[in-house]
């Protein structure tokens, strides 16, 4: 199981470190050359989407990403990565890899000062929640179904391949989001 980690900004190291420890080989994203070779899935780490978005383009990794997630490839992106996928996004008329069916709201619990911990159900069971500057799921469109609601507000998501978090699951010492991911990546390797 081999899985590509975007390294363009964000805390992608604290993904890195959690799926070796899972036992996943994992490959830094930096340049097109870095995705042109076979891998299983994809983690889109948190960082400032707009900044993201506009890099994947000058550093020509976006077209061979796209087309990776809809050929069926497992994607997960947590904060900005949920930006990255979302098909929508309610306070930004900016689009960037738009294959996940949600709308999302940029920056939804405020500036900085609104980040929080918190521990909430994913997938039907407690674990910590860490937001930071977090978006949160607006709506959902068919075949999306939701993992995951803090104070009415969705903040995970599951549409086939794809999988988003508003918080930041790297950064607790709960594994259970990344390991969900690596089932979904199994599931994918069995075809």
């Amino acid at each position: 199981m081999k899985i590509g980690v975007l390294c363009l900004q964000g805390a992608f190291i604290e993904h890195i470190n959690i799926l070796n420890k899972l036992g996943a080989e994992t490959f830094e994203i930096r340049q097109k050359k870095d995705i042109e070779q076979d891998f299983d899935g994809i983690v889109l780490p948190g960082g400032e989407s707009t900044t993201m978005g506009k890099l994947l383009r000058e550093l020509d990794i976006y077209d061979t990403l796209f087309e990776a997630i809809k050929k069926g490839v497992p994607v997960f992106g947590t904060c900005a990565g949920l930006l990255l996928l979302a098909k929508e996004i309610d306070n930004d008329d900016r689009r960037h890899l738009a294959t996940l069916n949600i709308v999302a709201k940029r920056n939804a619990y405020g500036r900085q000062l609104g980040s929080f911990n918190t521990i909430e159900k994913f997938n039907g069971k407690d674990i910590p929640m860490t937001f930071i500057r977090a978006p949160y799921v607006d709506s959902v469109g068919e075949n999306v179904e939701i993992l995951s609601v803090v104070d009415n507000k969705i903040v995970a998501v599951r549409e086939g391949n794809q999988l988003a978090t508003a918080f930041h699951p790297e950064l607790t010492d709960c594994y259970d989001v990344h390991k969900y991911f690596i089932e979904m990546v199994k599931e994918y390797i069995k075809k």
